[in-house]
């Protein structure tokens, strides 16, 4: 079974699922989910593979999941 990671990586995108309420999340958790563009609720968003995106996921990975694009064109 190939890595999602991996998968993610050659194409170019990370489809990112947002799986987990950041209400009793710290501000700051909130700020990086608004700032990747989470509007609600498992929602899935594609973003860009760059540094500055994995961080952000980096941070929040109790909150955030990387789905892989056969998931997310549901």
């Amino acid at each position: 079974m190939p890595d999602k990671k991996k998968q993610a990586a050659a194409s170019g995108t990370l489809h990112l699922q947002w799986v987990r309420s950041a209400i009793a999340a710290p501000r700051k958790h909130k700020l990086v989910i608004r700032g990747l563009g989470f509007t609600r609720l498992n929602q899935v968003i594609e973003r860009q593979d760059t540094p500055a995106i994995r961080g952000m996921v980096k941070k929040v990975p109790h909150l955030v999941k990387v789905v892989d694009s056969a998931r997310a064109a549901r």
